[in-house]
């Protein structure tokens, strides 16, 4: 199965921290997920779903539509 490429879910989500000027500290409380494991997970690349799902509702953005927009790019 091939990679995304250039799509970096934790990048991503951390720069939207910075544009909500919201820390990772306060996500890890948004979501009841611990922090210092947190920080490790957004130095990923990819996020399992049902935290990904969390964290869109933190941040009131659906980060599954990058993933999408990547799908129609192959179709």
């Amino acid at each position: 199965m091939k990679t995304i490429k250039n799509l970096h879910i934790g990048k991503l989500i951390k720069q939207r921290l910075r544009e909500h000027k919201r820390s990772q500290a306060w996500l890890a409380h948004e979501i009841d997920y611990d922090n210092s494991n947190l920080h490790k997970i957004l130095e990923n690349r990819y996020i399992n779903i049902d935290l990904l799902f969390k964290i869109s509702l933190a941040l009131k953005e659906d980060f599954f539509a990058y993933y999408s927009e990547k799908l129609k790019e192959k179709w």
